[in-house]
């Protein structure tokens, strides 16, 4: 049987067909790319009879792969191809070059079980380095330094090509800082994600009798989100197709907004220049957002020079228009955001995982977050503290590396003392200065430390408990749930927290048992779960792997970056501060490339939106410390007027409660912003006063249409009190939340109590009067 491709436009079927030599595809947002992709690929599989261990497929993330894999199981088993999943390469780019590298490390003077260090590890590391060469972090801040050695990598710049480009005092400092780093790493058996590109980009092209091996198996190669990769992964990629050059590249120049992480826009657009007979696919059917959000797009990409010509089109309804609401300040812009998700939850009966608010830099979340939980919505923010970024995760990761990979310094030195057994950091110090003498790594140093002249016989002592432990944990044995179970009892961590008999520790040790689930999890996953795989899976994650998988955030609004954004949708939009200097971005305005790339990421804030989009500035706005009084972004200038229906206030200073009767707009703004006195005039949105019967008395028209009242004054909201009026919350108080549950308050600040809920384990700060609390009399 063959594959059906009738359910496919004429694009998207030519994008499949076409199978042999170059082909570039630019996929348009909505697009339907991962389809095209899938199915080129069963196309190859179940038509052309080609073996899958003949294909790679690239994607940017570990979703991206799982979602492509199983696509491919459904459709291949649908026409009853016989396949074995497995030999064909589904992986990032990272992935793939960890598993080159398992095989072939020894080549580059690596062991096969060498640690991965990520961006944390990794700046461990360079800190410790910069102490040991005498360069302050004060003068060079470790972030300089790591984004300065970062970039020379994703250029393929070694330590000494890049000394001896280095003019400045910063070059020269992140100079002789990389060249140890890379020294340390060496003794370590660690690379960090650069590495990973470079050092598999070295075996294929210092080693051909590996690179013949992968060009002659890889007939066939795919590689998603071109737009966004670098010079390292753009060489990589060029060596493996370099034999049969089937090679398919799909990306989309207008959504290539990662340049500050070595991103290069030149790969897609000079993709016909460096392969002249590459055929070009253009995907511009959108199947996710209304016309109207489409044409604003592309009139707003339209402005840029520097691009391959597409316009997106759609058969979808034309949608409401876009709206473009001006406040006053922050504040009022939060305020107006807040009660426009709560009127359109009641208006048009949606939940709140329909709706994402963006932003262009994290400091702007603080004014939204307080009028999230001033109107008690709930709402969870992407990019903040991840499970395995916990402190005590990460002390767990860190025994468990040292397991693998023994020479791993960082970890070493991060559960030396932890928990503590005495070991102080003049003891460290010496046993780091014994390995710098020597050569050693700084395992070897510790190991001849304990029986040292050199050291007291206390902190021997010390030591050999430590070294008992570690030798303890690498004799133990079985399956790789109980086998981390044993190495986590041989910690003491458990016990430790315990011990402090506080509720913080116990939740602490609460999230290391939640450890276990991942552990089993992943073994349910994978037919040969060992520790090796499952140390690699972890550090190969990212938080967007994450996003959407846990159903529990259906009963949240999603704020972001809108970086973070990129490859999601939702049914309502916000894009909050689009102002000059704010964005586009003041670091990015003053020349064309970084004004390009700012248009760009406002092409995806505008094309993440489904239904609705909101996009909203401030007459002024506090940030960093100061007040800035910023003029309209550029970017909504752009977009027709038609599609656009403005509205604004001359201050949120609104003389009410905030939550008044339908009909009513006589409410009088106050002096803000250099806005003045005048009247409201139009509908009064935001959030409405709750009658007997629950439902809401504020009017409910279609779309915002003029000015709208915000303001909350003192009043607090009705049926969202504390208990009632005089109730006071103290430490040790059981409460109750209507979205996030039973509680106990930890701590209370103010008009805000920290209330860590049981069903989370988390801790959330609320402000009593606003949020949906009541206390439990037990």
């Amino acid at each position: 049987m063959t594959l059906d491709l009738s359910s496919l436009n004429p694009a998207q079927r030519e994008a499949v067909e076409t199978t042999e030599g170059p082909l570039l595809v630019l996929a348009g947002a909505g697009s339907g790319k991962t389809r095209v992709l899938t199915y080129r690929i069963a196309h190859l599989v179940g038509d052309k009879r080609v073996s899958p261990a003949e294909i790679l497929a690239i994607t940017f993330t570990n979703k991206a792969a799982a979602e492509m894999r199983e696509r491919l199981s459904g459709l291949l088993g649908h026409i009853g191809a016989s396949w074995n999943p497995r030999s064909m390469w589904v992986l990032t780019f990272h992935a793939m070059c960890v598993r080159m590298l398992r095989l072939d490390a020894q080549l580059l003077g690596y062991s096969a079980n060498f640690t991965i260090y990520d961006a944390d590890d990794s700046k461990r590391l360079l800190k410790s380095v910069m102490a040991d060469l005498e360069i302050s972090d004060k003068v060079y801040p470790v972030n300089m330094v790591a984004g300065r050695i970062s970039a020379a990598k994703n250029e393929l710049v070694g330590a000494t090509a890049f000394a001896e480009k280095a003019k400045m005092p910063p070059d020269k400092a992140a100079a002789r800082v990389f060249a140890a780093y890379q020294e340390r790493l060496r003794l370590a058996n660690a690379m960090d994600f650069d590495d990973l590109l470079v050092n598999a980009y070295r075996l294929l092209a210092e080693h051909e009798d590996v690179r013949r091996a992968y060009q002659q198996r890889f007939r066939y190669i795919s590689v998603d989100e071109y737009q966004d990769t670098n010079h390292a992964q753009y060489r990589i990629t060029q060596l493996l197709a370099e034999a049969h050059r089937n090679l398919m590249v799909v990306g989309d120049d207008d959504q290539s907004i990662y340049s500050w992480r070595g991103a290069d826009i030149r790969n897609i657009l000079e993709f016909e220049r460096d392969y002249p007979e590459a055929k070009v696919v253009k995907l511009e059917e959108n199947y996710r957002s209304t016309a109207r959000i489409l044409m604003a797009a592309n009139a707003v990409v339209a402005n840029n020079e520097n691009r391959k010509p597409k316009s997106l089109f759609t058969s979808n309804a034309e949608g409401e228009k876009i709206a473009s609401y001006l406040a006053a300040d922050e504040r009022d812009e939060a305020r107006f955001i807040s009660g426009e998700i709560e009127r359109l939850m009641r208006a048009e009966d949606r939940s709140y995982c329909d709706f994402a608010i963006f932003y262009r830099t994290n400091a702007q979340s603080r004014s939204i977050e307080d009028a999230m939980l001033r109107s008690g919505v709930p709402y969870r923010i992407v990019g903040g503290t991840r499970f395995f970024d916990r402190a005590e995760i990460r002390d767990v990761t860190a025994y468990l590396k040292v397991v693998v990979n023994p020479a791993d310094e960082v970890s070493l030195r991060r559960i030396i003392n932890t928990p503590k057994r005495g070991i102080g950091n003049t003891t460290i110090d010496k046993i780091v200065f014994h390995a710098r003498e020597h050569g050693l790594s700084f395992e070897s140093a510790l190991r001849e430390a304990v029986d040292a002249d050199w050291l007291d016989s206390r902190a021997r002592a010390a030591l050999l408990g430590f070294v008992e432990v570690l030798d303890a944990m690498r004799s133990l044995d079985g399956d790789l749930r109980d086998l981390v179970e044993m190495i986590i009892d041989k910690t003491g961590l458990i016990a430790a927290l315990e011990a402090e008999r506080t509720e913080e520790a116990a939740g602490r040790a609460d999230n290391i048992r939640e450890f276990f689930t991942v552990v089993s999890e992943f073994s349910a996953g994978h037919d040969e779960p060992d520790l090796p795989a499952f140390m690699e899976w972890l550090a190969l994650r990212t938080d967007l792997d994450s996003i959407d998988a846990d159903e529990d955030d259906a009963g949240y609004v999603t704020l972001m970056t809108v970086h973070t954004a990129k490859g999601l949708e939702y049914p309502v939009v916000f894009v909050a501060g689009l102002e000059e200097s704010i964005f586009p971005h003041s670091n990015s305005s003053g020349e064309p490339a970084g004004l390009e790339e700012e248009r760009r990421l406002a092409y995806v804030a505008i094309t993440r939106a489904r239904e609705r989009l909101y996009l909203t500035h401030a007459h002024s706005r506090s940030i960093f410390g100061s007040t800035q009084h910023n003029p309209p972004s550029r970017f909504i200038g752009e977009i027709p007027s038609e599609h656009v229906e403005a509205s604004g206030v001359g201050s949120s200073g609104f003389a009410g409660s905030g939550y008044e009767k339908r009909g009513d707009r006589r409410g009088t703004f106050g002096h803000g912003g250099g806005f003045g006195r005048g009247e409201a005039g139009g509908r009064v949105f935001g959030s409405g006063s709750r009658s007997g019967s629950g439902r809401s008395a504020a009017g409910s028209g279609g779309r915002p249409g003029g000015v709208i009242g915000g303001g909350y004054g003192n009043a607090k909201k009705p049926g969202a009190a504390s208990g009632g009026a005089g109730e006071s919350f103290s430490a040790g108080d059981a409460v109750d939340h209507k979205v996030f549950g039973r509680g106990v308050v930890k701590s209370v600040e103010g008009d805000a109590v920290h209330i860590r809920f049981d069903r989370t384990g988390e801790t959330k700060k609320l402000l009593v009067g606003y949020a949906p609390i009541v206390k439990i009399k037990e």
